[in-house]
């Protein structure tokens, strides 16, 4: 069965930090890149960070240096700590493989709002 599960969203100032949790299904999980992907209303849905089943990471320039990606494959867990969060953060986060398109299966996500 497949599954995406995300957690961890909610409302922080601007400059707080939130830690983002995705429970994935083995199927997606185990040998796949996996990254957090963030979409707001009228745009279209753009990666953030993605991590290899290694640990090897890469982020987007508009989040590096404030967030962190990490796995724990034991548990088919994706992580993303998000520091120094801005106003413009502010968006429903994903998690999925990478690469994923449209027509994948996505979770419900999790809203993130920041406030100024």
């Amino acid at each position: 069965q497949v599954q995406l599960v995300e957690s961890g969203g909610g409302l922080v100032q601007a400059g707080g930090s939130l830690r983002l949790s995705c429970v994935a299904s083995g199927s997606i999980f185990r040998t796949n890149v996996m990254g957090w992907y963030r979409q707001t209303p009228g745009k279209q849905r753009e990666l953030v960070a993605y991590i290899t089943s290694g640990g090897n990471t890469n982020y987007a320039d508009s989040v590096k240096g404030r967030f962190t990606i990490s796995r724990d494959n034991a548990e088919n867990t994706v992580f993303l700590q998000m520091n120094s969060l801005k106003p413009e953060d502010t968006a429903v986060y994903y998690c999925n493989k990478v690469p994923a398109h449209r027509y994948d299966y996505w979770g419900q996500g999790t809203q993130v709002t920041v406030s100024s």
